[in-house]
């Protein structure tokens, strides 16, 4: 008799034990398909910043190769600030893209042996819209692109330009501290 008892209660508190163990595998198994779930969206996050940032870069690279051939043919550009004409370093540049990237506006420096300036441009992209636009370099039209241009010079002559890129317009403007700012507009 004590021996039916002792059993009765050894499989009564095995019971609550098995139920436990296996309540355990199941917290073990939730968490486990947890950590999995969370790690998946923390890659998928990154890897999607990751290719955008691939994307930008190549924009950025493509609309200033575009723009840096323009530049070195634009004999007011050479004038201004000599030859070779540089592109300044990428983290120093700007982009702005819009239009489910059809369009780009971008901003990077450049510099030559007599001076140096700032690039401002608007593009267009041309071609198809497909998956593989993704993989092959996109050509771009440059619609509209400035050069502002800072020109040292002797004894307080210093000049920036603004040179439409696009058409040949050259501006000259004094800058701050030369004489013909210290002009006031009716001595101009």
């Amino acid at each position: 008799m004590l021996a039916k008892r002792l059993t009765s209660f050894l499989k009564l508190s095995s019971k609550p034990q098995f139920s436990s163990s296996a309540k355990k595998v199941d917290d073990e198994q939730s968490k486990y398909f947890g950590r999995k779930a969370v790690s998946f969206i923390l890659i998928t996050v990154t890897g999607g910043v990751a290719l955008s940032a691939l994307n930008d870069l190549a924009i950025y690279q493509g609309c200033s190769r575009k723009a840096m051939e323009k530049v070195i043919n634009n004999q007011a550009v050479r004038d201004a600030i000599g030859e070779p004409i540089v592109k300044g370093a990428w983290y120093n540049a700007s982009l702005a893209v819009a239009h489910k990237r059809h369009s780009v506006s971008c901003s990077f420096p450049v510099s030559g042996p007599l001076g140096s300036g700032v690039l401002q441009l608007k593009a267009v992209r041309t071609g198809d819209d497909s998956w593989s636009s993704y993989l092959v370099p996109r050509d771009w039209e440059i619609l509209i692109m400035d050069a502002l241009l800072h020109v040292p010079g002797n004894d307080e002559q210093n000049r920036t330009l603004r040179i439409n890129v696009a058409g040949s317009e050259c501006v000259a403007r004094p800058s701050e501290n030369s004489e013909a700012s210290k002009l006031s507009p009716n001595q101009q």
